[in-house]
């Protein structure tokens, strides 16, 4: 049965396959093993949609990954502004100047497991893209699809790579893992899976079932705390005051407007111009814009007409979006 539903799936891949600029066609020689990494970096946790310019954007200006690790921290930092979770653009800038060092990328899964920022799953995607590997690379699609096929109410790892592996025997490793995803991001769905489109539904257990969206059971998710904090907003002939955030922890090494720490109460005084709310992994945060007249801490002056260009991360351009709703005059005696 493996080998004749892997082929299936292969067909269908080769019928209805994304077009993505950091993929090759299915068949053809792989993609380059830096568009693989930057791409794999820049799709945790974040959707396709949203990567294709950027990666389009980090491409032009880096076209390689020794352009990569010549450029500043803080031009790359502001090139990732907006994608979020920006411990990823930290380990992008520390492993691409490991790599660089090395003079070529690992090419197997356990060396790729050794560079920063590269987990379990992102260094079998690489080795299983880049270089033909057979490494069990298992994403949410991955492990979707084979939890319906199996009939796994509650996920086994373990047990899907093996599959998985076994799915790869006569076929490119890369083409079976893009094809398990593509199926997995518009067939075989979370909700209202495509169950008559898919190529593996005669051998579903999930499918025979009539109840496909039961598996895998879904997972608890526990309420986020939430939390507050404060943006200052300090505005001088034209410019805005400008901080760069500590290296770890949140936002780390990000431009941002000033601000107090994130606390469990709101603190927030009489003269803020507005909050914003957002949310981040593990809690949500209700950020006040406060007017203050004179610079906190170490930072620079940056010009308001050129904010855009800042690299702000989302939270604190959205902060800068509500300063500059109101009125200069409005923002000065707020």
């Amino acid at each position: 049965m493996t080998a004749n539903a892997a082929s299936r799936l292969i067909q269908h891949y080769v019928d209805n396959f994304r077009r993505l600029p950091w993929r090759s066609s299915p068949g053809s020689p792989a993609a380059g093993p830096y568009r693989v990494w930057l791409s794999e970096v820049m799709l945790q946790q974040t959707t396709v949609a949203a990567v294709v310019p950027r990666f389009q954007r980090f491409i032009g200006r880096w076209p390689t990954i020794e352009a990569l690790a010549e450029a500043r921290d803080e031009d790359i930092l502001s090139e990732w502004a907006g994608l979020g979770y920006y411990a990823r653009a930290r380990n992008l800038i520390a492993c691409a100047r490991e790599i660089a060092r090395r003079g070529r990328f690992p090419t197997t899964a356990a060396e790729l497991r050794q560079l920063p920022g590269i987990g379990a799953y992102t260094a079998a995607a690489i080795a299983a893209i880049a270089f033909g590997e057979k490494a069990a690379a298992v994403d949410t699609n991955v492990e979707r699809v084979f939890a319906r096929l199996d009939g796994m109410t509650q996920v086994r790892r373990s047990q899907i790579g093996s599959r998985l592996v076994d799915f790869m025997d006569g076929q490119q490793p890369g083409d079976v893992i893009q094809a398990l995803m593509d199926l997995g991001a518009s067939v075989c769905r979370p909700r209202q899976p495509r169950c008559d489109a898919c190529p593996l539904s005669a051998d579903c257990a999930a499918f025979a079932s009539g109840e496909p969206e039961r598996f895998p059971a879904r997972r608890e998710h526990k309420a986020r705390p939430h939390r507050y904090g404060t943006a200052w907003w300090i505005e001088r002939d034209g410019h805005v005051w400008l901080v760069r955030r500590p290296e770890t922890g949140l936002l780390g090494g990000m431009l941002a407007l000033p601000g107090g720490d994130w606390v469990d109460a709101d603190m927030a005084a009489d003269m803020r111009l507005g909050t914003v709310r957002h949310v981040f992994t593990h809690f949500s945060l209700d950020l006040a814009v406060e007017v203050r007249t004179e610079p906190v801490g170490e930072g620079s002056w940056h010009p308001i007409a050129r904010l855009r260009d800042a690299g702000l991360p989302t939270l604190y351009r959205r902060a800068a979006e509500v300063a500059l709703k109101r009125p200069r005059e409005a923002r000065a005696a707020a």
